[in-house]
């Protein structure tokens, strides 16, 4: 009997997307309209700013769906190498925002290394994974990968903690799904939480995030946490309507950033927080099917590192806001107004995309 073959596009992964990247920019008008017409005399100036950077994102996102993942394959050391010297730039000619030097300016537009870092670290480590499965079962394999990615996370961690924090735990989910040695991961992973609290130690300042975690009542840096934590219980089960927040009105600190998720727990309250962590609960799991049926090793290792990377960081960014680990700086994604952020992550979302054209469905 004939074969036939149909081609395949993700189109659930899409639609998530883009209703994600639209709940955004509507969650991020309602959260920074205050904060817009108070410095800058403009209500949506946020919303334009963001706007620009998204349909440039979605842009690249079409872009990189119709382009065949597996021409990355050329560019892995050179995205890498490009990405080292980025960051060692932000060191030297950084421009420094909130007491933090992460961006690097090219005119009238600014942006994050760490968010091309992401990026480049999933496209190098999939490729060299991807040439040597056989040997990922051997400690010294795991270990080698692992000092590889170590120059572009010691330089990214200097400055932005979080960022560093998700370009380890995409290295070290990569090594779990290709090793088939769960010891040898448990000994990776244990070796990476020792060094994240050795490095906390080197410096007095992330000790005192710790005791702002535990006691934020008591530092004048808590205000942020407890702020937050009184948007949230003030939405209640259905929340207080869109537009309808007390605590975006200068008692969170820049709102639409890392803290939107309390904004969106008090106008929606906690069915609406459901409801977003559930689209994001969908979008991982188009990634597994994906992942799980792609064509060949390098594309299931580009979705898995995707896959990672929000999950680590929709994680962490709940994680924040709820108090449940010291406060990191970290966006939530798609939602959080940032520009580089979410073209990145548009830009991630097409290599998914490609990735899912090259899935075969046949039929007899």
């Amino acid at each position: 009997m004939r074969e036939k073959r149909n081609r395949y596009f993700d189109y659930s992964l899409l639609f998530i997307v883009i209703f994600l990247v639209c709940f955004g920019l509507v969650m991020l008008y309602s959260t920074s309209s205050f904060d817009g017409q108070l410095k800058f005399k403009d209500g949506a100036f946020y919303l334009k700013k963001q706007l620009f950077a998204t349909a440039l994102g979605l842009g690249v996102l079409f872009l990189f769906a119709a382009i065949d993942y597996r021409v990355w394959k050329r560019f892995w050391l050179l995205a890498y190498l490009f990405s080292l010297g980025l960051c060692v730039a932000v060191l030297f000619v950084g421009s420094e925002f909130n007491g933090s030097k992460r961006w690097l300016k090219l005119g009238p537009l600014s942006f994050q290394p760490a968010e091309f870092a992401k990026l480049a670290v999933l496209i190098f480590l999939a490729m060299v994974i991807s040439r040597i499965p056989k040997y990922m079962g051997k400690l010294r394999t795991m270990i080698l990968i692992m000092f590889s990615i170590l120059p572009i996370v010691a330089l990214v961690a200097k400055e932005n903690l979080s960022s560093a924090i998700i370009i380890l735990g995409i290295a070290i989910a990569l090594i779990f799904v290709s090793s088939p040695k769960y010891l040898h991961f448990i000994l990776i992973g244990g070796l990476a939480v020792g060094a994240g609290a050795a490095f906390l130690v080197t410096a007095s300042y992330r000790l005192t995030r710790i005791k702002i975690w535990l006691h934020p009542e008591d530092y004048d840096k808590g205000f942020q946490t407890l702020q937050g934590l009184y948007a949230i219980g003030s939405g209640g089960l259905f929340g207080k309507g869109l537009g309808a927040s007390m605590q975006k009105l200068g008692f969170v600190p820049e709102a639409q950033n890392d803290m939107i998720f309390s904004i969106i727990c008090e106008e929606l309250g906690l069915f609406g927080a459901i409801g977003v962590m559930l689209l994001f609960v969908l979008l991982i799991w188009r990634f597994m099917v994906v992942a799980s049926n792609a064509q060949d090793l390098y594309g299931a290792l580009l979705v898995s590192g995707i896959l990672a990377h929000i999950s680590i960081q929709v994680i962490l960014n709940i994680a924040v806001v709820t108090n449940s680990i010291p406060n990191t700086g970290i966006s939530l994604p798609f939602i959080s107004y940032g520009g580089t952020s979410v073209l990145f992550l548009l830009a991630e979302m097409g290599i998914a995309l490609s990735v899912s054209r090259g899935i075969n469905l046949t039929e007899e």
